[in-house]
Parts: C-alpha cells; sequence; structure tokens
C-alpha cells in the first residue's frame, strides 16, 4: 500500500511554489499525496522563517501535528522549508517528536529522505541551499484558472532587516526558456493568470545574462495562448526601468499592477536599511511610473518602528502615504530578527510604539482605499469569479487590482446567469463596503 503524503505549506507565494515541486517529485516517486496533511501517513510542514511571528506559526503548526503523532493519526512528520533551513541544530532538538529537519537544498531529495523517515531513521539533511531545484514538475495547489510563476531564488540586496539571504542564499535567475516551457504548462492546465514572482522580481536575468531580462521575459510571456492576466508581485524600485514600464503600458495581457515593496520615506530610515532613495525620489519614480503607465494599479509594503525611527520620521512616512494614496498597502511592525544587522542597532523600539504606528499608516490607507472604491459605484468592471458565498448568496471574484490572498474581493449577485469558477464576467459596481465592492452582474 503506497504511504501517504500531506503538506501543510506556510508562508508566502514562493514558499508554495518549492511546496508544489516538492509535493509532484513526491508523487512522480510512487507516494500517494493527501489534501489533508492531518489524515496522512507522513505530514510535511513547509515551514516560514522570515519574521517573528511566522515563525510563530510554523512551531504552533508543528506543534498540532505532534499532537496527531501522539494520538496515532499519523506516523511521521518532516520539517523543511524556511524555519528549517534557518534553525537547523535548534528543531528536533527543541520539538523531538519531529522525524526529519530538511534544509531547502534538500528539496530534491524528498522522496528519499521520506523513505529513510519510514524505515525508522531520523535525518537531518542540510546540503548546500544553492543545490535548491529551481523549476520541476508542480503539483498546484491553487485554483486550475490562476498559478504563481516563480522566475529566480534567493536575493542580493542585503537589507539589513532581512534573513532572507541567510536562509535562501544569493540572487538565482532561471534560464528563460524554462519559465516559459513551464508557463506554457500552466496555460495548457487552463491557468489564465500568472503571477510572476521572486524575491526581487525586476532583478530577473542579471546574474544570468548581464543584463535586466524581465521586458523580453513577459514579452515571451505574452505570446502563450489561453493566458489573458499576467500580474508582477515584489519588484524593486531600483530595478523599475523605462524598458519595463513600456511593455508593461503596451502588452494587454499585463495588468496594469504593480507591486513594489518601499518600505519607508524617510531617506535616514532607507540608508539605515541599506536601501536607496528618500520620500523626493520614491515621489519622482512613482509619478513617472504612473505617466507611463495610466490607471495603475500600486501596491506597497512598509515597515514601522525600524531601530532609530523617530516621530520625524514616522511623521514622513505618514504624510509619503497621504500624499501618494497607494492603491493597496500592507504595513508591518518591525520583527528584530536574530543574525541581521539591523537587529544588532541602537536605539530599538518599543513594541507597543511599533505596533501603534503600523495601525495609524494602516487606518490611513483603509480611509483611501475605502475613497478610492466609493469612486469605482456605477462603473463596470472585469471580475474573475472565484467561489460563491453561501451566507451572503452571492458570488465574488478579483478585478485586476487585486491580487490573491493580499488583496480585496468584488461581492456580486448575478440573477438566473451563474458564472463558473475562473470566468472572467463584468460587474457594474453599486457599493463599497469595509473597501471590498460589491455590485451585480451585467
Amino acid at each position: 500500500m503506497a504511504v501517504k503524503v500531506g503538506m501543510v505549506s506556510l508562508g508566502c507565494a514562493k514558499n508554495q511554489v518549492d511546496g508544489e515541486v516538492l509535493m509532484a517529485s513526491l508523487k512522480n516517486a510512487g507516494y500517494e499525496l493527501c489534501d489533508d496533511a492531518a489524515l496522512a501517513d507522513v505530514a510535511i510542514v513547509n515551514t516560514c522563517g522570515f519574521i517573528e511571528s511566522a515563525k510563530a506559526e510554523s512551531i504552533e503548526e508543528i506543534l498540532e501535528l505532534v499532537t496527531l503523532k501522539k494520538e496515532g493519526r499519523i506516523k511521521k512528520i518532516v520539517v523543511t522549508g524556511c524555519l528549517s533551513e534557518r534553525y537547523q541544530e535548534q528543531i528536533r532538538k527543541e520539538i523531538p517528536e519531529v522525524d526529519a529537519a530538511v534544509g531547502i537544498g534538500a528539496n530534491g531529495e524528498i522522496a528519499e529522505i521520506i523513505g529513510q523517515v519510514m524505515a525508522g531513521e531520523t535525518p537531518e539533511v542540510f546540503p548546500d541551499k544553492e543545490k535548491m531545484p529551481l523549476c520541476g514538475d508542480r503539483e498546484l495547489s491553487t485554483p486550475s484558472y490562476f498559478a504563481y510563476l516563480k522566475i529566480a531564488e534567493g536575493c542580493d540586496n542585503r537589507c539589513t532587516y532581512c534573513a532572507i539571504p541567510l536562509i535562501r542564499g544569493g540572487y538565482r535567475s532561471r534560464s528563460m526558456e524554462s519559465i516559459v516551457e513551464e508557463a506554457e504548462k500552466l496555460a495548457a492546465g487552463g491557468a489564465k493568470e500568472l503571477i510572476v514572482i521572486a524575491q526581487d522580481t525586476s532583478r530577473y536575468g542579471l546574474d544570468l545574462y548581464g543584463e535586466l531580462k524581465l521586458p523580453e521575459l513577459l514579452r515571451r510571456l505574452c505570446a502563450i495562448d489561453g493566458v489573458r492576466w499576467i500580474r508582477l508581485l515584489y519588484c524593486y524600485p531600483d530595478t523599475i526601468t523605462d524598458e519595463l514600464l513600456d511593455v508593461m503600458a503596451s502588452e494587454e495581457k499585463i495588468v496594469k499592477y504593480i507591486d513594489l515593496p518601499l518600505q519607508h520615506a524617510s531617506g535616514r530610515v532607507l540608508r539605515a536599511m541599506n536601501r536607496r532613495g528618500d520620500r523626493e525620489s520614491l515621489t519622482q519614480l512613482i509619478a513617472h511610473m504612473r505617466e507611463k503607465i495610466p490607471g495603475l494599479i500600486l501596491r506597497t509594503t512598509l515597515i514601522t518602528g525600524f531601530p532609530g525611527e523617530t516621530e520625524e520620521d514616522f511623521a514622513e512616512l505618514s504624510q509619503f502615504v497621504q500624499d501618494v494614496r497607494f492603491d493597496r498597502l500592507g504595513c508591518f511592525a518591525y520583527s528584530q530578527e536574530e543574525g541581521t544587522p539591523a537587529a544588532e542597532l541602537p536605539d530599538q523600539v518599543e513594541e507597543d510604539v511599533k505596533n501603534h504606528r503600523a495601525e495609524i499608516i494602516m487606518e490611513q490607507q483603509m480611509e483611501i482605499m475605502q475613497q478610492k472604491g466609493e469612486a469605482m459605484i456605477g462603473k463596470a468592471v472585469t471580475v474573475l469569479t472565484e467561489g460563491f458565498d453561501r451566507y451572503a448568496e452571492c458570488y465574488f471574484g478579483r478585478t485586476v487590482a487585486d491580487s490573491p490572498d493580499i488583496d480585496g474581493k468584488v461581492f456580486f449577485t448575478a440573477a438566473g446567469n451563474k458564472p463558473y469558477f475562473g470566468q472572467f464576467v463584468k460587474v457594474r459596481i453599486d457599493d463599497c463596503i469595509d473597501c471590498d465592492l460589491t455590485g451585480q452582474r451585467i
């Protein structure tokens, strides 16, 4: 009887893609895949270890599986992903019920590792992280109509607050041919939206080809039949070129949406973060982007409470948010991560101050988003149908302005004309409630 394997994948979409590659390799090796890890013989936890809250979630998930193991409902627990890579010696020492602790460089060996685990061994496998496969078959965990397309691994930016280079290593682009081939397979499988991701998406190709190649890659992706939307996440402001903006403006399939994590607006704080720019240069960049791409939807992420952030620095960030009026924004309190330069900086900001500042930014942003939502009333938008809310008795989906899981939804009725999930429909907007749009199918 085949061994049943299930996975809990935590953290970002990039880690989700790694989990999909892991599961496909197990399926190809003859293991039976189980949608619910709690019903499997072997439960894999594909962990996140980026910031404190993510680490806590990963540990909590492992401990829940430990309880199931003690109850005899699952047999073995395997821990992989960023937390395992980052805390190699501690995983099994702190949680001895874990049967295997595996680094990301061992992802290509996962089938053999589970074989060892089932034979009673307790392997701890941490090869060079650069041995992690950059591509491979995938067992998609997203609905069939959209998929993430990971174009690179690792990061070279060395922001002082970030542990990603420690965990994931340096920036490594995939070959353009392998990306296009994978995108063609995803489209043939029904994917209508491709979401292009990396730690620094706009840097794509610099290490491999000696120049920024994202514009060329996007042109090739736009030529693939069946794909309707191509979305860009995690672009770095330093590598936003006019060539990239021109491609985004001219290619119909590229949604006019870009995720541009800026982290702060104070030049002093940005320098301490080892990031370039200041409020003036970032404001100019955004104005240029909006001029080049009319109707651009701009998402960013910000950090409050970075070491040494003064009331003046925070006031500058707050005013920046008010002035720029981002379409989408996430704000997080700084997380002091061991092993990063920022963790050793003086003038660490108190937790309650960091959190209060983040709340203020998010309150500002919710007001901006509500105003932008109300401006949509009476307009018709294209919505990718994603589900049906039984309690509200209406359908829901996303517009070009919304990325899965991180942005909002459109809720709509469709009297006598039921859409299927994955179908693009036209919706007339009637209202905006708590930043989510509501309307009726036309």
